[in-house]
């Protein structure tokens, strides 16, 4: 079978169920929710979970033996095995077709090769879950599964998939969501998937089977002192608004949030989403294409905010804050900068101060 991503899996979208399933890829959290789904979705038919753990130099052998055993108080076995991070030291060997370097690993590559030949000969009540956590898994298993199972990559999300996962987080507890609750849930933690199930979670408390939440289940209470939602700055940035964008950011850094996480979950996108419609309507296009560049509903107020900021500051412009706001997200991370509240308030600033002449022409033109 070929591989799929996790949020089509997650949707229920696997083309037919598999004998194994193999999960890999850098997000951890959805590496541990995929398997979760899974361990919850064959449950419901009968199936007892079984978890394996192999890590340093502990090899397969418990799990080709839970494979190729059987069980008379468990026919129906889901059997997970867990490869940590410490079970290879390098990485590289793992994706080498050379066969060189596959005896130079020795017993290494005879447990994968054992554990391979279990896989294909599993039996047909059992189910297997390869879990390794790193990007990869070796290139024999891999092989292995694609012939038998289904591999599920757990890859970082793009914007317009942040969305959907969400969704598919409200779904697995029986619960809906508003496009205005979806559009609060991505503004407020960008591609955070772990903050986004978490906030669902909690509105999932109050609510009964097969309701909707809406944005008021997902904002913070009256307290004065509440984080300020991004769609607060987000609107007073699109609407050229710097004192009130100052003061919603200076607000949310003395409540503790970090000027890193600031910059690079809500103002980085929101840059790049206005770049992105500025660039679509200086081609004569219409909001619908923005939106459908966007990957988002028409109807979303990220897009609507996206092409109302588009407007307003124009492609130059937006292209120059997006450069200079990258560049300060390479130099906070390398420690380069230290006063970082400062240099994002000066980014906003420089965003919407008053238009080059340049930019005014070319509105007035327009």
């Amino acid at each position: 079978m070929p591989a799929d991503n996790a949020v089509n899996f997650l949707r229920g979208g696997a083309r037919s169920p598999a004998s194994v399933y193999l999960i890999a890829g850098p997000q951890a959290f959805l590496r541990e929710y995929v398997l979760d789904a899974l361990r919850v979705r064959l449950a419901a038919e009968g199936f007892q979970y079984r978890p394996f753990q192999v890590g340093g130099a502990d090899g397969y052998g418990a799990t080709i033996s839970e494979l190729e055993g059987t069980d008379l108080f468990a026919p129906k076995r889901l059997i997970a095995c867990r490869v940590l991070k410490t079970h290879r030291a390098s990485a590289a060997a793992d994706d080498s077709d050379n066969g060189d370097a596959t005896e130079g690993r020795g017993g290494t590559a005879a447990d994968e090769s054992a554990l391979g030949v279990a896989l294909e000969r599993i039996a047909p009540q059992a189910r297997a879950v390869l879990v390794y956590e790193r990007d990869n898994a070796p290139i024999k298993i891999r092989r292995v599964v694609e012939k038998i199972g289904l591999s599920i990559n757990c890859m970082r999300p793009y914007d317009n998939q942040v969305g959907p996962y969400a969704e598919v987080f409200a779904q697995s507890l029986g619960l809906k969501l508003s496009f205005d609750a979806i559009d609060l849930l991505v503004g407020r933690h960008g591609s955070d998937l772990a903050a986004i199930s978490n906030a669902i979670a909690k509105a999932a408390i109050t609510h009964a089977d097969g309701a909707r939440i809406e944005t008021s289940d997902l904002a913070g209470g009256g307290d004065r002192t509440r984080i300020p939602e991004l769609f607060e700055l987000a609107e007073s940035i699109a609407r050229g608004r710097p004192a009130e964008a100052l003061a919603l950011f200076d607000r949310a850094i003395e409540i503790g949030r970090d000027p890193i996480e600031l910059l690079a979950l809500e103002v980085i996108p929101l840059l790049r989403r206005m770049l992105v419609a500025a660039s679509v309507l200086e081609k004569r296009k219409t909001p619908a294409d923005v939106a459908r560049v966007l990957g988002m509903p028409p109807n979303s107020q990220l897009v609507v905010r996206a092409i109302d900021g588009g407007r307003r500051f124009g492609a130059q412009r937006l292209l120059r804050a997006h450069r200079h706001a990258c560049d300060l997200d390479a130099k906070f991370k390398n420690g380069l900068i230290r006063e970082r509240a400062q240099a994002i308030s000066a980014l906003l600033l420089d965003l919407m101060g008053p238009a080059d002449p340049l930019s005014t022409a070319s509105a007035r033109n327009d």
